[in-house]
C-alpha cells in the first residue's frame, strides 16, 4: 500500500529552499529572501483539535486548563488552548511533534480539514485592517486572546499572540480548508506594500520561542 502523502491547502508562488518530511507532511523550513518581515507561514502540518463537552471548563488538554471565559487562551509549552464558547474549545499544538489525541469522544482532529497560518512581524495588524473589521489590538485584552468572525469575508478563528501599539506583533488564523487558495491570495495582496512574504517554519519557531522565553 502506498504511503499517505498529506497536502496543505495553502499554496505559495515560491518554493522553499529547505524542507523536511514529517508525519507524511512536507514541511517548508525556509524560503529564499524571507526579508525583514512581516511574514506569512503555512502551519497546516501542526496538529489541531476541537473539543466539545458540557464540562469543557473542567478539562485539561495536554495538561493545560481550559480558560473559564470565551475568548481567553492558555499558552504554554508550545500548546495553545482557546475557549470558544460555553461547551467548546480549540487546541493548537505548535511544536514539531504531534501528540496523541486524548481518549475522550469529545475530541475531533481538524488538522486536515482546516487552513492554519501565522502572520507576524512589523505592521502586521495594519495589513489585517484591510481584510477585517475585527479588533486584534483591543487595548482591553491581553495577548493571547481569541477572536471569532469574518476575515476576508470567511468565518475564522484568530488568536492574537503578541501586539504592540506600532502595529507589530502576530496572530494565528484558521478557517475551513476550502478557502486556502483565496485566503492566501487576499492576504499576500493586502500585504504587498508592507513587504509581506512567505516564510518557513524556522522563522515561526524563532518567533514562538521569543514569546515563550
Amino acid at each position: 500500500m502506498a504511503e499517505i502523502k498529506r497536502q496543505s491547502p495553502v499554496r505559495f508562488n515560491v518554493s522553499p529552499i529547505k524542507t523536511e518530511v514529517r508525519d507524511n507532511w512536507t514541511v517548508a523550513l525556509e524560503y529564499d529572501e524571507e526579508g525583514q518581515g512581516p511574514w506569512l507561514v503555512d502551519l497546516a502540518h501542526k496538529t489541531r483539535w476541537d473539543l466539545q463537552s458540557n464540562k469543557v471548563g473542567e478539562m485539561t488538554p495536554c495538561g493545560l486548563a481550559v480558560p473559564a471565559d470565551p475568548g481567553a487562551c492558555t499558552f504554554a509549552d508550545k500548546t495553545l488552548v482557546n475557549r470558544m464558547n460555553r461547551t467548546q474549545a480549540s487546541i493548537y499544538n505548535l511544536g514539531d511533534s504531534a501528540p496523541a489525541m486524548p481518549d475522550f469522544s469529545g475530541y475531533t482532529d481538524v488538522t486536515e480539514s482546516t487552513v492554519f497560518m501565522a502572520l507576524f512581524g512589523p505592521r502586521v495588524f495594519f495589513i489585517a485592517e484591510k481584510l477585517t473589521g475585527l479588533d486584534f489590538m483591543d487595548p482591553g485584552k491581553k495577548a493571547p486572546f481569541l477572536v471569532q468572525g469574518p476575515f476576508c469575508h470567511v468565518p475564522c478563528q484568530i488568536v492574537t499572540l503578541d501586539k504592540s501599539a506600532d502595529g507589530s506583533g502576530g496572530f494565528l488564523l484558521t478557517c475551513s480548508r476550502g478557502y486556502g487558495d483565496s485566503m492566501v491570495h487576499a492576504v499576500l495582496e493586502a500585504g504587498s506594500e508592507s513587504g509581506l512574504r512567505p516564510a518557513g517554519e524556522n522563522r515561526f519557531n524563532s518567533w514562538i520561542q521569543g514569546l515563550q522565553g
